[in-house]
């Protein structure tokens, strides 16, 4: 049993835990992996052409995130003409593919944006100038965040956002643009609020070469986030468990192409890691714990 598994680039954590977590389920139910990844991130692209590789070499079944919210689709629907069936993770496939989408397996992109937001809001007493730092511009994990920390932030009439400097979901993007950004203005600011952690890395990065200190949170809980926060260097992130979507996702193909009922979507939960519990995530991707389907389905409310 063959899965062609889809991420969108190799510069982020949290991708390169998907892989890790795909590999982790198809060894475990005795499928195989072939990874697909743009060279250039996030390029739809050179994506679209990987798409028609992978069809070309006839796995039994996809197993994708798309690096665009619209500028796949086409090569997304010539896996449903094939008659593949595909499971997607992270972000949602288009309408035209949901006839083939086995599962989908996400978070909350603005549920995760909210919490951590208002996470910072209590530990700044509701009162502080702060930056926003986006990723790029069509990325819809980027955008719900976004949204979501500016309305939070309209909620706390003493919460003041200074400005917006893009990180691109990269740590030397977000280093060299908020160092400029420290370097141009002089008036304190209380902290960084960024959309993904690899960011928020780069941020620590800048406030430590311009010998400054902010609070700064993130989001997706990658290794080097957690040691940022063992080491108070880091407020808190939120966990966008890449790695665990792309094993439930996995799984759930492996298991639809043996006959048996996977559910249509799988939500995560919405967890914040700071340093009261960062212990629980205090290890190498490899080393995590990843709950099964069965395990998840049996922590749903309800169940």
């Amino acid at each position: 049993m063959k899965l062609a598994v889809f991420t969108k680039n190799l510069t982020n954590p949290a991708y390169e835990a998907a892989r890790l977590g795909a590999d982790r389920a198809a060894r475990a139910l005795g499928a195989q992996t072939v990874h697909y990844v743009p060279q250039q991130g996030d390029d739809p692209g050179e994506q679209s052409a990987l798409i028609d590789q992978a069809l070309a070499e006839a796995p039994d079944a996809f197993v994708l995130t798309p690096v665009h919210a619209t500028r796949v689709n086409a090569a997304i629907a010539r896996i449903a003409v094939a008659g593949i069936p595909i499971t997607g993770f992270v972000n949602p496939l288009p309408p035209g593919a949901a006839a083939r989408c086995v599962t989908y397996v996400g978070s909350d992109d603005a549920s995760l944006g909210q919490a951590i937001a208002r996470y910072l809001f209590r530990t700044l007493d509701g009162r502080g100038r702060i930056v926003i730092v986006p990723g790029p511009v069509d990325s819809v994990t980027s955008i719900a965040r976004v949204e979501a920390f500016r309305k939070e932030a309209a909620a706390h009439p003493g919460i003041v956002v200074a400005d917006s400097v893009a990180g691109d979901y990269r740590r030397d993007v977000a280093r060299d643009r908020v160092a400029a950004w420290l370097r141009a203005n002089d008036e304190p600011v209380d902290a960084f609020l960024v959309a993904n952690d690899i960011m928020a890395i780069g941020v620590i990065d800048a406030l430590h070469s311009a010998a400054r200190r902010a609070a700064v949170v993130g989001v997706n809980a990658i290794p080097e986030a957690i040691a940022a926060i063992r080491r108070a260097d880091m407020l808190a992130t939120a966990d966008f468990n890449a790695m665990r979507m792309a094993y439930l996702a996995t799984e759930c193909a492996i298991r639809h192409l043996r006959g048996e009922a996977v559910p249509d979507m799988i939500e995560l939960p919405v967890e914040i890691v700071d340093r009261h519990n960062f212990e629980l995530w205090d290890l190498p991707y490899e080393q995590r714990h990843i709950p099964t389907l069965e395990e998840t389905l049996a922590c749903k409310p309800g169940s």
